[in-house]
């Protein structure tokens, strides 16, 4: 969790700028904006990550929300993702206007990381393949609107993987093959959240349970499950037994190939594990790398 926006206390200070919310730090600035235009007050910690900044919210009609000011541009096409789902699967979006983004806020009491630590690792797979089902089902009408989000073919997503597989180890010109052999199937595209795992799919009470912060991908509906398989952790993932047993709830829960989804689980690892390595992780791209490995010799 970050600080508390300077520009959201209650006190005023002489030094720095002053608006309607109290002194703003200049560096916040933006985020004061936003929550003055869209006539929203602060209604929690504020937290930081990589590509944004979350920041709890009262609508001015009382409702929670969290408002989201992005730092990397291609968090744009997640947005545009989460507009065209229109909260089918997802999280609703309330507002959007260039970086910022307003979203309905997760209520619900449930935490899937928490069911994993609590003995409820099967049933945390099966939500999250649900959650994948459901955002499955709306490619017709998203890839159908006027104006579709744009969203990236695996083809692109596994570039990376392709340029560095000869350079790194065995596991990675594996998964590269794999990779290649299955975008080459002649298979019908689904819409794939692209980064669906246990922290990125909250409870939204009534709604249920719904993902939030997709990728925006398009491809074979097997990959959005594989990330799901790596967590909630490594080191959980590695657990003796653990991989093969959520592999076998996943395709049960799902009705995939278990053959396919062990190809895609194989050649995400790979790629997981270059991204790793390419930025200066070495040890969370061996993790990735075993994950990858043990993944191989699954029994399909």
């Amino acid at each position: 969790m970050g600080p508390i926006l300077t520009a959201l206390r209650a006190s005023r200070r002489d030094t720095g700028r002053v608006s309607d919310l109290g002194p703003v730090d200049p560096g916040r600035a933006d985020e004061a904006a936003w929550l003055r235009r869209w006539r929203l007050r602060p209604d929690g910690e504020p937290a930081t990550t990589t590509t944004s900044r979350l920041i709890p919210v009262r609508t001015e009609d009382d409702v929670p929300a969290i408002l989201k000011v992005a730092h990397e541009s291609e968090e744009a096409r997640g947005a545009a993702l989460l507009v065209a789902l229109d909260g089918h699967g997802a999280v609703r979006v309330i507002r959007r206007d260039h970086r910022a983004l307003l979203i309905e806020r997760a209520m619900g009491p449930r935490d899937l990381v928490a069911m994993v630590r609590a003995g409820e690792d099967d049933e945390a797979t099966r939500i999250v393949c649900g959650v994948a089902d459901r955002l499955h089902a709306e490619t017709d009408r998203v890839l159908g609107l006027a104006d579709p989000p744009p969203l990236v073919p695996l083809e692109d997503w596994f570039r990376q993987l392709f340029a560095n597989a000869d350079g790194l180890g065995p596991l990675h010109r594996a998964g590269a093959d794999l990779a290649r052999r299955r975008l080459d199937d002649d298979r019908e595209p689904v819409v794939l959240h692209g980064d669906l795992h246990h922290g990125n799919v909250l409870d939204f009470g009534e709604r249920g349970w719904l993902a939030i912060d997709p990728k925006g991908l398009v491809g074979d509906a097997e990959f959005d499950v594989c990330n799901l398989l790596c967590n909630p952790s490594h080191e959980r993932a590695l657990m003796p037994g653990r991989l093969a047993r959520q592999f076998a709830v996943a395709v049960e829960a799902t009705g995939f190939e278990a053959r396919r989804l062990r190809d895609w689980l194989v050649a995400w690892s790979a790629l997981s594990s270059t991204w790793f390595e390419l930025d200066g992780r070495p040890e969370r791209a061996e993790s990735a790398a075993r994950i990858g490995e043990t993944a191989a010799g699954l029994a399909v």
